[in-house]
């Protein structure tokens, strides 16, 4: 539409136009707040949060206090796990190249990574019934040996194969002596099934499991190369 120069002037301040009543300025504010109120109330509802799916690993039943007749008489302090900022969170990583992380918005973890995967490991070295106990350490606990870690990959790989790599080091000190006597490394690329996070989930779970047992296998190893008297 064309308007003449005239028509662009604004009337004089002050000046209603015929047929018009004077609106007070707060009455006008106000009709315009809830205007923008209202719009924002249907811009919310027609774009809903998409909702978040949550996943976890699987986690051995716990034995508890159940201890075979052969147990080593020790007690074991399995303590956390230091990693990176982004495996104490509950986002999934995928790696975007050699040098690039990102994670996904929608799909977490029920817990984050290294909480999950200390969980898994005290479970399954209770599960085994190999020693006399074994607790979270925590200031109240006393024990003869702690395991400690770090977590440096628990993420899905995007090469040529869709896969998820897990790596993982533990050692274990004699609170007696304060020397490291034992520790293992683990690290292996797990292939997943689909391209679908599902798929990405079940085989980092895989992939955890078994690492867990190669450190319970190897633990047994030590303990059975250096019997304690």
């Amino acid at each position: 539409m064309n308007w003449a120069r005239g028509d662009m002037e604004l009337p004089e301040v002050g000046k209603v136009p015929p047929g018009h009543k004077k609106t007070s300025p707060g009455k006008s504010g106000r009709a315009l707040i809830t205007a923008v109120a209202l719009m924002v109330g249907w811009l919310s509802g027609c774009g809903a949060a998409r909702p978040s799916k949550y996943y976890q690993l699987t986690v051995p039943a716990d034995a508890g206090a159940i201890e075979k007749t052969d147990a080593v008489p020790v007690r074991l302090l399995l303590g956390g796990l230091m990693t990176s900022h982004l495996y104490r969170e509950d986002r999934i990583v995928y790696g975007n190249g050699p040098e690039q992380l990102g994670t996904y918005e929608y799909q977490r973890w029920a817990e984050p990574p290294a909480e999950m995967i200390q969980e898994v490991l005290l479970r399954e070295l209770r599960a085994t019934g190999h020693y006399r106990a074994v607790h979270m350490r925590r200031s109240n606990v006393t024990g003869d040996f702690a395991i400690r870690g770090r977590l440096y990959d628990f993420k899905e790989v995007d090469g040529g194969t869709m896969s998820t790599r897990v790596t993982l080091e533990l050692e274990m000190r004699d609170l007696k002596t304060g020397a490291t006597v034992w520790n293992h490394y683990y690290t292996h690329d797990e292939p997943a099934t689909g391209k679908d996070v599902p798929a990405i989930v079940a085989a980092l779970d895989k992939n955890v499991q078994r690492g867990v047992k190669e450190f319970v296998e190897s633990l047994d190893q030590y303990f059975a190369s250096h019997p304690i008297k």
